[in-house]
């Protein structure tokens, strides 16, 4: 059973003071690639969050956000009334000075300059932590849930391309039977028509010709190729992660399938390689999505 690295998860919750909303987003990669887009009050927590999700994600692109939205007014600001007293009775001195008359607009000027406003620094408490700690593990669980259906698809997909590499396969034993008679019968037309059949030594014919038919033999990658495709479908069934040994092996099939086209001599045995490549395209771009 393979799993995709693609997914998406999402879980809230609340305390007395505000509502937390946690999500997470996967897309495929070579390892993990962690991104985080977190609150200040939980910077400090960053190694732990991203400890937690390699250890249940893995591999993949992964974005965290965490957004939090106050419920109550304990997070609005407060005016420093002393610092605006000071701004206020600053500027009406100067204003005095040079003769203008302030607009009533100057306290909304004051109340933008530098500490006019204070927010008490909060503390994270311990109770909140492990609340999030566990509302993320939700989020994990809910996109591992993703991962496991949107590899359900893939598989289905993976599965028919490499039945479809097999019965290819097996097309090709029916041009094979006449394959090697027909080179055999070009080479004698083609020796007959520069040399004559009475100049041809007939037992170095035979040696040169073994040898080189020997060159067109494909019987050797053809059971390679089968045994690879045979490896693919079991792979297929181990526990995830499995995605970088199923990439490994559609190398190894991709090397047979050249090797037969290079070696095929022959336009029915060609056509058939051309459709293998394209499955084995198609199974390549879907396992780079697998975990």
């Amino acid at each position: 059973m393979i799993k995709s690295m693609t997914g998406y998860g999402k879980s809230v919750t609340e305390t007395p003071q505000k509502k937390i909303t946690i999500e997470l987003k996967s897309l495929n990669s070579k390892q993990l690639d962690f991104n985080s887009k977190v609150p200040w009050l939980y910077k400090e927590k960053e190694p732990e969050l991203k400890g937690i999700i390699s250890q249940k994600l893995e591999r993949g692109k992964i974005d965290l956000s965490i957004y939090c939205d106050s419920l109550t007014d304990e997070n609005i600001p407060a005016i420093n009334r002393e610092v605006v007293k000071s701004y206020f009775s600053q500027l009406k001195e100067i204003a005095g000075e040079l003769n203008v008359e302030l607009s009533e607009h100057i306290l909304s000027t004051v109340l933008r300059l530098p500490d006019a406003l204070k927010m008490e620094k909060q503390e994270l408490d311990e109770a909140e932590w492990e609340l999030v700690k566990n509302q993320l593990l939700e989020a994990i669980n809910m996109l591992d849930l993703y991962r496991l259906e949107e590899g359900n698809a893939l598989e289905k997909d993976i599965r028919n391309n490499i039945s479809r590499i097999v019965s290819s396969l097996q097309e090709i034993e029916k041009f094979e039977e006449g394959r090697l008679q027909k080179v055999r019968d070009k080479l004698s037309s083609i020796l007959n028509d520069y040399v004559k059949t009475e100049n041809i030594d007939k037992n170095r014919f035979e040696q040169e010709l073994i040898f080189y038919i020997e060159k067109f033999d494909i019987n050797e990658e053809k059971v390679r190729l089968r045994k690879h495709c045979e490896y693919f479908l079991e792979s297929l069934d181990t526990p995830s992660p499995n995605g970088k040994i199923l990439n490994f092996i559609t190398q190894e099939i991709g090397r047979e399938i050249n090797t037969i086209g290079s070696k095929a001599n022959d336009a029915s045995i060609q056509k058939l390689v051309v459709m293998m490549k394209d499955d084995l395209e198609k199974i390549k771009e879907q396992t780079l999505n697998v975990l």
